[in-house]
């Protein structure tokens, strides 16, 4: 362990009792994901006294489906499934605790070879009404439906993608055909032509390029800069018994956060991701999001840890409007129903120990869409 992995020193903490359950804590293998798998690489969880077991998990489905009914007792989770989880969407009803984000920007929309060049050339980030013309040709032309991968229903790449099509003037529900795809299947699925083009997060579109199977347009954070994306989220009932535990699992990941925004520690993180999540992968791939890059697209927002750490129910409200604006949240549940698991407490008895400071005020989200789009 070298200089830059040595667990930062006022990380230090009560260390629970030796009769303390190990926390279970899922992830899908994504950068994002980041912060866990680091925090436990570099002996950051070790360092608050806490026993944890790390659970690939390799779709969102099943990801909620463990947390919500037990299996797990923490997760990397998108933004917008927190709400999903409080509003009981698909039959699925868990109270769950927002700890601390895990990252800002960090996913791109990749679309096919041949769809690029129905564009025709164009600059990075691809504009929605070129994007939106390309679609009417084809429409025009009577050709194949196109059809856009999301990794989940209740996803930040869901509604920023919608967001994006219906500012081009495309009806996501009408003009193409939006599917879900895990993340980890996203890219082979464009290269077999089973989709036209997907929106999922790094390091699947940088893969996808590096097969060949198509080119980068754009990324989330070109639509809503430096936008929330995943979460640590922890059962509620497990925050609530286990208060200590929960505020030493949020510490550790603040600390992991920041040990991960600093270039020095790069290298090493490529390494921890490579060996944990994307053992497949080649280092070049793996790399781009920490250097700013998408393949060889330099992003004007990239992926960054740190700031994202504290979360904003205001920044969670954008995700609730988006589900509601599409009819994804039925209308009895009320505001405060859905934001509920947005709480503050546990970031902020965290960061008291690390003498960590509050984030910078967040940038503001896109306007909202006119009511009637997409209706």
């Amino acid at each position: 362990m070298n200089a830059h992995t040595q667990p930062p020193s006022r990380l230090s903490t009560r260390r629970a009792g030796p009769g303390l359950r190990t926390l279970r804590l899922g992830f899908v293998p994504l950068t994002d994901a980041a912060p866990l798998l680091v925090a436990e690489a570099i002996g950051l969880f070790d360092s608050v006294g806490l026993k944890v077991s790390l659970s690939a998990e390799h779709g969102w489905a099943a990801l909620r489906d463990k947390l919500a009914f037990g299996a797990l007792d923490a997760a990397h989770l998108l933004g917008p499934m927190p709400i999903a989880l409080a509003a009981g969407l698909d039959g699925v009803k868990a109270k769950v605790t927002v700890a601390a984000g895990l990252a800002v920007n960090g996913n791109t929309i990749t679309i096919s070879k041949e769809l690029a060049e129905e564009v025709g050339p164009f600059r990075h980030p691809l504009s929605a009404t070129a994007f939106a013309a390309a679609i009417r040709r084809r429409q025009g032309r009577g050709a194949a439906e196109v059809k856009l991968a999301v990794v989940f229903p209740y996803s930040s790449h869901n509604y920023l993608l919608r967001y994006w099509l219906a500012k081009g003037g495309l009806d996501p529900d009408r003009d193409l055909r939006l599917v879900v795809v895990p993340p980890t299947l996203v890219a082979k699925a464009l290269q077999d032509g089973v989709i036209d083009g997907f929106c999922a997060g790094e390091p699947w579109g940088s893969h996808a390029a590096a097969l060949g199977a198509g080119r980068i347009a754009l990324a989330t954070g070109d639509i809503w800069p430096n936008h929330p994306e995943k979460v640590l989220a922890l059962r509620s009932d497990y925050a609530e018994r286990e208060p200590e535990p929960a505020a030493a699992a949020t510490a550790a990941i603040i600390a992991a956060a920041r040990w991960l925004d600093d270039p020095e520690n790069h290298t090493e993180a490529v390494k921890i991701l490579r060996k944990r999540a994307f053992p497949g992968l080649e280092r070049s791939t793996i790399a781009a999001a920490f250097e700013g890059r998408a393949m060889d697209t330099e992003l004007r927002n990239p992926l960054r840890f740190r700031g994202a750490t504290l979360p904003r129910p205001e920044q969670a409200a954008w995700w609730l409007r988006q589900m509601r604006h599409w009819g994804h949240v039925p209308p009895y549940v009320t505001d405060a129903e859905a934001l509920a698991p947005w709480q503050q407490d546990l970031w902020r008895a965290a960061a008291t120990r690390l003498r960590e400071a509050e984030p910078p005020a967040a940038p503001q989200p896109p306007a909202d869409l006119p009511e009637t789009l997409g209706q």
